[in-house]
């Protein structure tokens, strides 16, 4: 009997290592990309931080280097980045952080001609979306976008609560927000929020209902190539979900396929949604990249990392339908033991 062929060999770099209470997406997008059929995958992590605990996951990440902060620019990080090809057969690179993605997809072309190739949202996309830009998106696309105002100061915070009423919610940038009952806490939030994130913030109109997020993943051409409701079932005092549970729901995955039509999306994507008592789907924020629960995706039967890995290497991806529904995710947190020399080194040399 013949032996089964087999699978070629890829290095694939992952950012979003930080997998704490509010975790990056990168641990749970290499553990989807491990269960690829199509590759046997060499995972080179990209990290930020020495204490990120995705560096230590040896059964996960094969090797990690340390890459500048965003803020250092695109130069700093094209030369780091040509260091770690030089290192490493790097293939496919996938960042995960909403604060990088400017950098990547401004390198994109740089990153080819090193033979590492991405599959990313263009800047028109990624700024279409932003949460500054927010309620102008919904209202050119017809999508139900709460109103909100940019606040520059935190004397706004006053006139913002005028128009759009109590609570309110105060966004950061790219992350956090704190919803706010009080002129005299959303003051205090607007002055965590901006110490943090920097201005401006985002005021927005508050809405109750039920918490729901969909991951999705766009072709670039107008396709919805999967797309997978989530309900949080439990939450952080940072709102990140903590227990989430599939849904058969075909209102989201319409309006998934709403947005990667309009926009014409390319990659992955995150809708956070609220769905009122009385049925109407407000999008609260456009995610431009995979979730930290996207390992669902995998579970419940659409391997969304997997097959964006395939888009950027330009093999086709078939659109996926159907997944289980009632499929659950509960995080845990759970000691990680390993030897302080590793630290160090990854501290010290910005390489493990």
């Amino acid at each position: 009997m013949p032996l089964p062929a087999a699978r070629p060999r890829l290095t694939v770099a992952v950012t979003g290592l930080n997998a704490t209470d509010s975790p990056g997406p990168g641990v749970a997008v290499i553990r989807a990309l491990r269960e690829s059929p199509d590759f046997d995958l060499r995972i080179i992590g990209l990290s930020y931080e020495a204490l990120e605990p995705g560096i230590y996951l040896r059964e996960l990440v094969d090797r990690t280097y340390q890459l500048p902060y965003p803020s250092a620019g695109t130069a700093a990080l094209l030369e780091r980045l040509r260091y770690v090809r030089e290192q490493e057969d790097v293939a496919v690179l996938i960042p995960n952080f909403d604060a990088e993605l400017y950098n990547f997809i401004k390198l994109a072309p740089e990153l080819r001609a090193l033979g590492i190739q991405t599959f990313l949202p263009t800047l028109a996309q990624l700024e279409a979306r932003d949460k500054l830009n927010l309620p102008a998106f919904g209202a050119a696309h017809g999508l139900r976008v709460p109103p909100g105002r940019l606040l520059h100061a935190v004397a706004e915070v006053a006139g913002a609560a005028e128009a759009l009423g109590w609570p309110l919610v105060l966004k950061g940038r790219y992350y956090d927000a704190a919803v706010v009952h009080s002129l005299a806490q959303a003051e205090q939030a607007f002055l965590r929020l901006s110490g943090l994130w920097g201005v401006p913030l985002i005021a927005q109109q508050y809405v109750a209902g039920q918490e729901i997020n969909i991951a999705g993943l766009g072709d670039g051409h107008g396709r919805a190539l999967s797309a997978v409701p989530m309900r949080k079932l439990t939450i952080t005092d940072k709102g990140k979900a903590w227990a989430g549970i599939t849904l058969e729901d075909e209102a989201l995955l319409a309006l998934a396929r709403r947005f990667a039509e309009a926009t014409r999306w390319r990659g992955g994507f995150e809708l956070e949604i609220m769905r009122t008592p009385g049925d109407e789907l407000f999008i609260m924020e456009i995610n431009p990249r995979f979730p930290a629960w996207i390992y669902l995706t995998a579970a419940a039967g659409q391997n969304q990392p997997a097959a964006l890995l395939r888009l950027a290497l330009g093999l086709p991806v078939p659109l996926m339908d159907g997944y289980a529904v009632g499929k659950m995710f509960v995080r845990y947190a759970w000691d990680l033991i390993t030897d302080h020399t590793q630290f160090q080194q990854a501290a010290a040399l910005g390489e493990l």
